[in-house]
């Protein structure tokens, strides 16, 4: 386990929208932890003895068949929460969660999150808030890899992956990419080739650096712009930096009132 630094909480939106005294109270119990690529941090049906704050790491909830394919619902980064059924009633999950890009998260164990979301009046408003956002994205992930084409799935993969990350680089490979979208490695290969010729992106060995992401979302389904416009509603923080904490725990506390 790594030593916990106070200014690393606040690169996670959950942790920095919420008041001084909910955070002191949270600090002493959360665990930074290294997270590395392809780790399964839980798998459907695992009963969930933590929940983890991603800080500069992706993580994707996949919905994983009998035959083992297997197809991202929804991708959580700094912007979110992994394990929300530990607070919405349940004690289990139905999806497989796997980092997909390394990095490093806040892990607080499963009671100490139960005992502060019934006592925290504004963790619980903030934890809510943001399951609504998820929700909206699974929704709107099923419809996209429904009706759109891979290129478009792909471009909308990349921007929610950018939106949940500090740079404008992703390291995954093409097979992780299409297991993770569902589809044959040949269409993101495709695909990958037609937004790199474009001058999108430059991809290299498993290396991804966005070159124009007005471009990029020009050439995005809706469904981006829906997912993104709901996080900013529901969960302002998600365009706040840490320094911003006070504003944004007063700006939900307003909304809540």
């Amino acid at each position: 386990m790594l030593t916990p630094s106070p200014g690393k909480h606040h690169q996670n939106h959950i942790l920095a929208a919420l008041p001084a005294p909910e955070l002191e109270r949270l600090s002493p119990h959360l665990e930074l932890v290294p997270l590395s690529q392809g780790q399964v941090l839980y798998e459907s049906g695992d009963q969930l003895q933590h929940v983890y704050f991603p800080i500069d790491s992706i993580v994707s909830l996949l919905c994983v068949t009998i035959d083992g394919a297997s197809a991202e619902v929804a991708v959580v980064g700094n912007d979110g929460i992994l394990g929300v059924a530990l607070f919405m009633g349940g004690q289990t999950t139905s999806s497989r969660v796997v980092v997909q890009s390394a990095g490093h998260a806040y892990r607080l164990h499963a009671r100490i999150l139960r005992d502060e979301f019934t006592r925290a009046e504004q963790f619980r408003y903030v934890l809510l808030r943001y399951t609504q956002a998820l929700l909206t994205q699974t929704s709107q992930t099923a419809a996209c890899n429904r009706h759109h084409t891979v290129e478009q799935q792909l471009c909308r993969w990349l921007l929610l992956s950018l939106d949940r990350l500090p740079t404008n680089a992703i390291r995954m490979t093409q097979q992780l990419i299409a297991n993770t979208l569902g589809v044959r490695r040949e269409g993101v290969t495709e695909a990958a080739g037609k937004l790199q010729s474009a001058g999108l992106i430059q991809y290299s060995r498993g290396h991804i650096l966005v070159l124009d992401r007005p471009r990029l979302e020009s050439q995005a389904c809706e469904c981006y712009q829906v997912v993104k416009t709901e996080v900013d509603r529901l969960v302002p923080c998600s365009v706040a930096s840490g320094s911003r904490r006070e504003y944004c725990a007063h700006h939900l506390a307003a909304q809540a009132s």
